[in-house]
């Protein structure tokens, strides 16, 4: 029967360590990226009312926190080691609502089961945000829908679209950034618009 001596004992400790060093490196956590609202929007008329806004729906590959890429048409794929700080749209649903916050249009805005007395809901899809391998761009494509709570009815609706370049190549900060940017140019128009015309 074979035993360890002292020896071979610190031989096999030293093993175990490196072999969990090397584990923890190769597990180690993505770079987590946020997104901002826009600070400075053109000041407009004011109008009166309580918005709702809803979560963007969002297919499958875009309801998560992973960076879409796609190098391809109809082809998906996700940028290593980067990652978003929430679910997409969950994130796209805050920073919509600190735009308007920040624009000071409204009389307030919030998320369904605020204690608002609702006047107007927005309701939204987001169609793209991901970068186009191809192009080199990041796209951004958002549709939005502001209901009259009181009739059910559509008051205006709209499709917002931005696209911004991606430095090569294409790695975690340069394509969040860019990613950013789109989506900055996209909620600046979208508060713009729902003041326009109608009610919201």
């Amino acid at each position: 029967m074979s035993t360890f001596t002292p020896r071979r004992r610190a031989v096999w400790a030293a093993a175990a360590v490196l072999a969990l060093a090397v584990g923890a490196c190769a597990s180690k956590p993505p770079q987590t990226f946020d997104l901002t609202a826009p600070g400075k929007l053109t000041r407009s008329a004011k109008f009166g009312g309580n918005l709702i806004v809803a979560e963007p729906v969002a297919v499958a590959t875009l309801d998560g926190q992973r960076v879409v890429v796609k190098p391809s048409a109809g082809e998906v794929t996700f940028l290593g080691n980067a990652q978003w700080s929430d679910r997409l749209p969950k994130l796209v649903q805050a920073k919509i609502i600190e735009a308007y916050e920040n624009s000071s249009r409204l009389t307030s805005v919030g998320r369904p089961g605020d204690r608002l007395t609702v006047d107007y809901q927005l309701i939204s899809e987001l169609r793209a945000f991901e970068i186009n391998a191809a192009s080199g761009q990041a796209v951004v494509e958002l549709t939005a829908k502001v209901i009259d709570d009181k009739s059910g009815k559509i008051v205006a609706g709209g499709v917002f679209s931005a696209r911004r370049p991606v430095p090569q190549p294409i790695e975690g900060v340069g394509a969040t950034r860019a990613l950013d940017e789109a989506l900055g140019e996209v909620l600046a128009r979208l508060v713009s618009w729902s003041g326009a015309g109608r009610g919201a």
